[in-house]
């Protein structure tokens, strides 16, 4: 996993069909996908309950690429052995999710995988400037976590554009999660976001069955993406 500023789409199979998720993730890939991002909710930390680890080990082996693992969960240390035994490439917990991030962030780095933080959109950056050196990714959660398809919080590119300063020459990936659609993502990626998390703008008017929706709508968030920056 060799780090790049280059525009990465990784659609989120909170909206892909759930009896079908081997095939889903095997599609959105074919279909241009870069990495495949796994929203994980305890109905605790986020209103809502989705996968644990054995769904990550199930479907490691249907994804080539980047399986990026962001855990909306609390307490959170206990899980993060199980989900990198799962096969996660990136580990991503939230910053208001337990009062010790920086132990957890070095013991999702002990597992020998990449880790991300998280930042709620009520959260500010100054906690985040101590962590820097601690992280391969920052997401910058630009709808309040919980579920797919909500609005975009237009109120975040301004702290992308802060985040993206403060980064400098790190080679610190920032994800934009939350409401990414064609019409948003110039926005974060003008202001400095290199991986776009999109699920309903990625899996709408397609299937399994007939993936190629899929691969008109990751061209068509990439282009505009690329377009601004």
């Amino acid at each position: 996993m060799e780090f790049s500023r280059k525009i990465k789409i990784a659609p989120s199979i909170l909206s892909a069909d759930f009896a079908n998720f081997g095939a889903e993730c095997r599609a959105i890939e074919d279909q241009g996908a870069d990495w495949v991002h796994v929203d994980v909710m305890d109905g605790h930390f986020v209103p809502n309950l989705t996968f644990g680890p054995a769904m990550c080990a199930a479907i490691r082996p249907h994804i080539k690429g980047v399986m990026d693992v962001h855990l909306m969960i609390a307490p959170v240390d206990p899980y993060i052995e199980a989900y990198a035994a799962a096969g996660a490439d990136v580990i991503t917990v939230h910053l208001e999710a337990g009062p010790h991030i920086h132990r957890t962030l070095q013991a999702i780095r002990n597992t020998g995988k990449k880790a991300g933080l998280a930042i709620n959109p009520g959260t500010g950056l100054d906690a985040v400037a101590h962590l820097l050196d601690m992280v391969d990714l920052i997401c910058v959660m630009t709808v309040n976590p919980g579920f797919g398809g909500q609005k975009f919080i237009h109120s975040q590119v301004d702290k992308v554009r802060s985040l993206r300063a403060m980064i400098g020459d790190r080679p610190i990936h920032i994800e934009i999660d939350g409401g990414v659609t064609v019409e948003t993502a110039p926005l974060v990626a003008a202001a400095g976001a290199d991986v776009l998390v999109a699920g309903s703008a990625v899996f709408k008017g397609g299937s399994v069955a007939n993936p190629a929706p899929y691969g008109e709508n990751i061209r068509a968030i990439r282009a505009a993406a690329e377009k601004a920056v």
